[in-house]
């Protein structure tokens, strides 16, 4: 591989942010967090699902145990940009992910015409498992988006992301069309993302009381269905309010 970390085991959990939160939260984690070496990030993913869309349908219902198919790059693709094939399960609120990397090219071939990648793992036998376990499971959404990652200065395990930008479509299913799609968040709008190994700090607590930002429940693949869902299902204005509009999707 290629010094990627191809398993996690952690507790995420999310904010939505408005501009001023976003401001002044980054400037109260300099002391504990650092943008990382890839500093800002476009990230593009291709989520699989069933003909019936039965993966995000189980997963809006909010059970206990629930897994998504995923195919991700951290740059606009080419045949050769090292893309990752994601599982990523989460069963009582940890979140366990698993994956393994190669070429766009190869990586779309493995999973939409069953071509074998060039080494195999057990990762890759278990999407091989999953790929067979649901029928017909094809690539269903692109979802896109602009993210700034940061790392815990003391604590290495601290991951926070901030994503902005976030887009969703349901044609030209590859990565190489870039963050292109129809926008999830509204003007001002950013998505965080708490990602620990065990309990938060007192302190990241205390910062995020203090600005008022409280935890939300929010799945970029759920939020894309449910507007592909609405804006399929009749509605010719949009709604005022495009994040409330919607259940709130883990």
């Amino acid at each position: 591989m290629t010094g990627f970390k191809e398993v996690f085991e952690r507790i995420e959990t999310k904010y939505l942010l408005d501009e001023m939160q976003y401001r002044e939260l980054m400037k109260r984690l300099e002391p504990i967090a650092a943008i990382d070496s890839y500093g800002e990030t476009s990230i593009l993913n291709i989520y699989f699902d069933t003909p019936d869309y039965r993966l995000i349908e189980r997963s809006l219902e909010k059970p206990v145990y629930k897994e998504k198919l995923r195919l991700r790059t951290y740059k606009v693709a080419s045949d050769n940009t090292n893309a990752f094939i994601e599982i990523k399960k989460k069963y009582k609120g940890i979140v366990y992910k698993r994956r393994i990397n190669m070429p766009y090219k190869e990586a779309m071939a493995y999973l939409t015409e069953g071509q074998k990648p060039a080494q195999e793992s057990q990762i890759s036998k278990e999407i091989d498992y999953f790929l067979q376990y649901y029928k017909g499971i094809r690539p269903a959404m692109a979802i896109s988006y602009d993210r700034i990652a940061m790392a815990g200065i003391e604590d290495p395990e601290l991951r926070i992301t901030f994503d902005t930008n976030i887009r969703w479509r349901t044609t030209d299913l590859s990565l190489t069309k870039g963050n292109v799609g129809k926008d999830l968040l509204l003007p001002g709008q950013h998505l965080m993302e708490l990602k620990i190994a065990g309990a938060m700090s007192m302190e990241i607590a205390r910062i995020l009381d203090e600005l008022n930002i409280r935890q939300t429940s929010f799945s970029k693949y759920g939020r894309g269905y449910l507007d592909y869902m609405y804006s399929s299902t009749a509605a010719t204005t949009e709604p005022e309010n495009k994040i409330a509009a919607f259940p709130r999707a883990v």
